[in-house]
Parts: C-alpha cells; sequence; structure tokens
C-alpha cells in the first residue's frame, strides 16, 4: 500500500537561512542508506518536508529499517498519497485508507489537517469537521478523541494530498557530515564504537585510527576493529580507517619509562599519531571513548596529561557515562556481541600492574626524554606503514581499489 515515506526533521527546522544546507546534506545521506536496498527510489523535498518514494518492487522493512539509521530523521511516516483535493474525495480516501490500515473499527480518532497550500479554499478545522463526519458515518462504531486518540489521522494538503496515521521513530540528531569532521581513536572495546556513533549523531564525519601490535595483538583483533568500523558506518556513513603498527614504539616505551606509566605515555603517543592522520584528512578534532575514572588512563588527572599533548581539542561523548549507559547504547546500535570477543587490543597487552593514576605532567615528559633517541624513528616508521582502509557498512577496500 505504502510507496511513499514522509520523513520529518528536528533541529533542521530551526537553522533559519541555512536551512536548505542541512536539508540538502540530510536527503543526501538518505539517498546513501537506501543506495543498497531493494528498489528504485526518488528523494524530494517541499516546503520543509522531505519525501522518499519508492517505485517497483521494494521490500518495506528493509526501506524502514535504513531510514531509521540516517542521524537527522526523527520520524518517518508511511503515507498514502492521492491526487483528490475536493473535501467529499478526500474524506473517501481517508476511509479507504482506514479501511487498509486498521482492521478493526472500533477505535477512537481523530483528523488533523495541515493546509500547507494557502490557496486551498477551506480552513484546517472544517476540513476535520467534514472529514471526521464521513469516518463516522463508515465506522458507526469509532467516536471521536481529540485528547488522546487511538488513531490520529493526518492530512497534508500541498500540491498533492498525503495521508497517514503513523509516525516511526528515527535516530534524531544531525546529518553526517554538517559539523564537520573528526579523527576517532578507535579500539576493539565497547567504548570507542559507541562514541564514535554519538558524536556522528552531532553531524560529525568521523576518520578513525587503530592502533596494532603484532605480534602481541592478532590478525583477528585487527578485523575484530574493521568489523566494528564496518557496523557503525551503517550510521556514519563510510569510514577511512588508519591502521597503526604501534610494536616497536610500546616496546621502546616498555624497555625505558617507568612501568607505572606506560599507559598515559602509550596514550600520548597515540594521540601524538592521531594528530598526524587528524591534519591529512583536515579532521579538526580527536575523538576518544574515555569516561571519568572508568580505568587509570581516565583520571581527570590522566586526561590533562593526554591532552597535554594535542594541539587540536578532544572530544569525549561517554566522558559522564557509567559502563551500563554504554554497553545499552552498544546494544542499541549492534556493535556490542562484537566489542566483546576476546581478541586483545594493544593496550591490554602492556598494561602496567599498578598504574599511575595521578600523573603530574612534568614527571611525565621528563620520562619520555629517556625515549629522544629512538621515538622521532619509530613514530615516522609507524606513520610511513600505516594502512589506509575505507571501510563501509557493505564492506572494505583500500583506497586505491
Amino acid at each position: 500500500m505504502f510507496h511513499t515515506f514522509l520523513i520529518k526533521y528536528g533541529e533542521i527546522g530551526i537553522k533559519g537561512k541555512n536551512r536548505y544546507l542541512f536539508e540538502e546534506a540530510l536527503a543526501k545521506r538518505i539517498r546513501q542508506a537506501l543506495h543498497a536496498t531493494e528498489g528504485d527510489f526518488e528523494v524530494t523535498k517541499e516546503q520543509g518536508r522531505i519525501y522518499v518514494e519508492r517505485s517497483g518492487n521494494f521490500d518495506y522493512d528493509e526501506t524502514i529499517a535504513a531510514l531509521q539509521k540516517v542521524f537527522g530523521i526523527v520520524g518517518i511516516s508511511p503515507v498514502k498519497v492521492i491526487d483528490e483535493s475536493e473535501l467529499s474525495g478526500m474524506g473517501r480516501e481517508v476511509v479507504h485508507f482506514l479501511e487498509e490500515t486498521y482492521p478493526v473499527h472500533n477505535q477512537s480518532f481523530k483528523i488533523v489537517t495541515r493546509r500547507a497550500r494557502k490557496s486551498y479554499p477551506i480552513p484546517s478545522m472544517e476540513v476535520n469537521s467534514e472529514i471526521g463526519g464521513m469516518v463516522l458515518d463508515a465506522f458507526p462504531d469509532m467516536h471521536v478523541d481529540v485528547h488522546t486518540p487511538d488513531i490520529e489521522v493526518h492530512v497534508e494538503i500541498r500540491e498533492q494530498v498525503y495521508i497517514y496515521s503513523e509516525t516511526l521513530p528515527g535516530p534524531g540528531g544531525m546529518p553526517v557530515g554538517t559539523n564537520g569532521s573528526a579523527m576517532l581513536l578507535l579500539s576493539g572495546g565497547i567504548d570507542s564504537p559507541v562514541a564514535g556513533y554519538m558524536i556522528a549523531k552531532r553531524g560529525v564525519k568521523i576518520d578513525a585510527v587503530y592502533f596494532h601490535a603484532p605480534p602481541y595483538t592478532s590478525e583477528r583483533a585487527r578485523q575484530k576493529v574493521v568489523d566494528l568500523a564496518s557496523e557503525i558506518a551503517v550510521y556514519t556513513g563510510d569510514i577511512r580507517l588508519h591502521v597503526v603498527n604501534f610494536t616497536d614504539i610500546q616496546l621502546a616505551i616498555y624497555e625505558k619509562c617507568p612501568h607505572d606509566e606506560l599507559t598515559i605515555i602509550m596514550r600520548r603517543y597515540m594521540m601524538r599519531i592521531a594528530e598526524h592522520f587528524a591534519s591529512q584528512c583536515n579532521d579538526k578534532a580527536l575523538v576518544t571513548g574515555e569516561s571519568i575514572g572508568q580505568v587509570a588512563s581516565q583520571t581527570i588527572q590522566s586526561l590533562a596529561v593526554t591532552n597535554a599533548v594535542c594541539t587540536l581539542p578532544v572530544f569525549r561523548p561517554l566522558i559522564a557515562f557509567d559502563k551500563q549507559d554504554i554497553i545499552d547504547i552498544s546494544l542499541k546500535i549492534g556493535t556490542y556481541e562484537t566489542s566483546i570477543l576476546p581478541f586483545e587490543d594493544c593496550c591490554t597487552i602492556f598494561v602496567a600492574k599498578h598504574p599511575v593514576t595521578k600523573p603530574v605532567l612534568h614527571v611525565i615528559e621528563r620520562s619520555e626524554q629517556k625515549l629522544t633517541e629512538v621515538i622521532d624513528d619509530l613514530m615516522r616508521k609507524a606513520i610511513e606503514t600505516t594502512q589506509v582502509i575505507e571501510v563501509s557498512a557493505s564492506g572494505v577496500r583500500t583506497p586505491e581499489q
């Protein structure tokens, strides 16, 4: 029955003169999300509305599922589109709509008319009354309830007339790409994929960097991170993933620096490398999955010492979340089961038994001076041997493919 979907957005509607840019970005993301689904489609804009029209055979549930992963959409309404604008004709179509959509006709209802075509001669309240009367004539067991109806039938009078009664939830947020781009430090854990999802929800396009430590971390650990990137790409769009061989840097830190400072010093070098690739990608911020107090490297003092090496702002969307909050989101977005696969990442392999929880910046900087003779060459090698992978929801490829 339904071949057209009304897309409702939230914050975009208050963007003033720039609203059309956000609408165009949302329409573009909708096209990208539906590209891999069955059927032909057309995305159009009209007076504060975006419509998706499907033609031919298509999978209704697949279409809804794809739309529910597009940031910027707050609601999806399957609509019946009619050319009839005579009041009696609209009333008959509403009756047919109720016949086709609802098997039982003893509920309460309400008609809500929106007269976007201001030249239409009949006021909205009169349209509500006339169509409501025709519904009551057709279904005597139904009754009107203007406060808490079981069924709320919307009639939008535009160049065509749109009839709908259901609005399925979208993810909200802003269209990806409307608020710049940032570099996500992506690991194989639960937190960082959720952080990527949340920053993308605010309209930020994400690139990602992963620190690999062979032979201490396996190829399966690397593949786990690629899989996580693919899972969040369903929401964020394609992700440019940088796989950095971090082993030699970690071994140098392990050999030359105090062991209680291993985690914080490794983290600082990760941030330096992440900034290098962020600059290459023209990203304007770094993003991490850190949450205050979750582990030793995430105390306020540790975060401050980590930040000291950064010139870009560091966004931490999960900073005030507890672990269960983060797990709940990972379950919702489908990354949890991959995140808990038992393949260690480089951070857990080289963790200190008794890490410092209140590091002092000048002490950490003094410890890093022990790396002076080797660190520049190691950093250069790590950057030069980094593998770049383009990750999408449907698979991976290297940029030159």
